[in-house]
């Protein structure tokens, strides 16, 4: 059985996607995953990412928000 644990929702202000973050842990074993699962409407994607993909991801992210001016 795989075990699915929620990490966070969130809400994009254009378009309304909800975007849902989760851990997956499979019984057999293994690495965690980071699955992304993006709503719009009734389309979902979902993609799961390893430990190493998520991190430079998550410092794309990070890099690209602090170069924006807050309004």
């Amino acid at each position: 059985m795989t075990r699915v644990t929620p990490l966070d929702k969130l809400r994009a202000p254009l378009g309304a996607q909800e975007i849902e973050l989760q851990q997956i842990d499979y019984d057999a074993g293994g690495m965690s995953l980071l699955r992304t699962r993006i709503r719009e409407g009734s389309r979902f994607t979902v993609f799961d990412i390893d430990p190493q993909t998520a991190e430079q991801w998550g410092h794309a992210l990070l890099r690209w928000a602090q170069t924006q001016e807050r309004t």
